[in-house]
């Protein structure tokens, strides 16, 4: 039996997160290239609930923001007084209204939780017909949980705090998660009559299931076979080992799928990468955002790529590429940036210490060494030398360079933009580059030399380098002297040869 779409999912984000000491809401700390409530909403929606709903409270703005940006059908519910779980899914009822069908209640701060523990979750509740059933797991330390009571036929009786709970209550492994399913229109019932009658003073949603049970209803549990996704981050020490368990779970996915991960302890990958079969990743490399790699690729060592593509058996390796595009079998570093707008066609090379913005360069081309290429579009089969800069920015606004097909550039040119170098034509070293190149022709753009003899010994007497040309210069003096010895003896051997 399939679960059925709930009608509602409910995620409890309004709490302050005091332990995280940060001034970011806790439930925006990122791991794996989302937040932490965007991974519990990308669980969620794997159900297609009717609403997708986030309760906040504490730096609500910031979260309202968030939600916008990255999930704009989540409706954000104000908990002007952050009162309890029970008051929180109340002030939901009371601003959105009444919710006919299941309704799933999570929290924000549970970033490993996936959406097949929630659709178990809902598919239990519905089968067994439950008023109410909560997420629970076995845990290997239990301390400071609540304790599921179960009844002989596997129904919940109830849920034991730790604290009120007996020796042989504590001794049970089987704990509450903190997630539940209800039938809406019980759960609504329920919540009129929560109390505070407690040390806090709040209403708390685990009172609702006492009241459920009370009225004659069923309410049931769903074990869920790992603990470690269930639960919650609540400092930073959580936060990071959050994130190393979210790592393991993303890179054995693409491993199963035929990746090669040579070090994955070093090997970090968001959620939303995608890697074809045959790619290897080197070890210290990081994927972020959206990027995707083609089969074949080989990225890394030492690399990071942000919403960058690869193509087909590219290499990447020692580089840092931003918002680009790799052609394949293209090569990219070592010790190669790539910034936004970067497209390279199939097998161009981005070599030692090049830099490229906004930079589209055709199939064939070379940028092999030290080299800043800015604002340019450079055709096919060409090759610039090492040490070129494209002069791009006059101070106000960027221009752009275009290098046509088959161009050589040689070294140490400055292409001061806007200026065009025709097909076929080539530039001299050390040129700079301010008019248009027409194709074929051999731009020279640079002074003529002029040589000052004996400069450094007149100017840096006893200097090292004024000693090394003193030497050199009596040395080149004793053999032009030997020279003209020479040629007066070859010319008295040619008379007497001629006598």
């Amino acid at each position: 039996m399939s679960a059925s779409r709930p009608a509602a999912v409910v995620v409890l984000a309004a709490g302050e997160g005091k332990r995280m000491k940060s001034r970011t809401s806790k439930i925006l700390h990122e791991l794996c290239g989302r937040s932490m409530v965007g991974h519990v909403l990308a669980a969620a929606g794997a159900l297609q609930p009717g609403k997708l709903i986030v309760v906040v409270g504490h730096r609500r703005n910031q979260v309202i923001a968030h939600l916008k940006e990255t999930v704009p059908d989540a409706v954000p519910v104000v908990q002007e007084e952050q009162s309890g779980t029970g008051h929180a899914v109340r002030m939901v009822l009371e601003q959105v209204g009444a919710l006919t069908g299941t309704v799933i209640v999570t929290n924000g701060d549970h970033p490993l939780l996936t959406g097949a523990t929630l659709e178990e979750l809902v598919r239990t509740h519905e089968t067994e017909r439950n008023a109410a059933t909560i997420l629970s797991t076995d845990i290997p330390d239990a301390t400071g949980y609540g304790r599921i009571i179960r009844q002989e036929d596997g129904s919940v009786a109830s849920i034991v705090e730790h604290k009120d709970a007996t020796e042989a209550e504590r001794a049970i492994s089987e704990i509450n998660v903190g997630m539940y399913a209800f039938d809406g229109e019980l759960l609504a019932s329920a919540l009129k009559r929560v109390t505070t009658d407690n040390v806090k003073g709040e209403e708390y949603l685990t009172d609702v299931i006492a009241i459920l049970r009370g009225d004659g209803h069923r309410a049931g549990a769903y074990k869920s076979p790992d603990w470690v996704e269930t639960q919650g981050v609540n400092d930073k020490v959580q936060l990071a080992q959050a994130r190393r368990q979210l790592n393991d779970r993303i890179l054995e996915a693409h491993m199963r799928a035929g990746v090669t991960v040579i070090d994955p302890l070093t090997t970090w990958v968001d959620v939303q990468v995608t890697a074809e079969p045959d790619v290897i990743l080197h070890p210290n490399t990081q994927l972020h955002g959206r990027t995707q790699l083609r089969a074949g690729a080989e990225i890394g060592p030492n690399t990071t790529l942000t919403d960058t593509i690869v193509g087909e058996d590219a290499v990447v390796t020692n580089a840092v590429c931003v918002d680009a595009e790799i052609g394949a079998e293209a090569s990219v570093g070592p010790y190669a940036y790539l910034r936004p707008g970067t497209r390279l066609a199939r097998k161009v090379k981005a070599g030692t210490y090049v830099e490229m913005k906004n930079a589209v360069v055709g199939e064939g081309s070379k940028v092999p060494h030290l080299t800043y290429v800015g604002d340019a579009e450079i055709g096919l089969g060409s090759n610039i030398g090492a040490a070129c800069v494209f002069v791009n920015y006059d101070g106000v606004e960027k221009h752009k360079s275009t290098i046509g097909d088959h161009v050589k550039v040689g070294s140490d040119n400055m292409i001061v933009a806007p200026v065009t170098v025709g097909d076929g034509a080539y530039t001299a070293a050390g040129s700079v580059i301010v008019k248009d190149v027409p194709s074929g022709a051999m731009a020279v753009a640079r002074g003529q030399q002029r040589n000052v003899e004996g400069w450094v010994e007149r100017k840096r007497p006893g200097t090292p380098s004024a000693e090394a040309a003193r030497r050199a210069r009596q040395a080149g003096s004793a053999a032009g002297e030997g020279a003209a010895e020479d040629t007066n003896v070859a010319g008295e051997a040619r008379q007497i040869a001629g006598e």
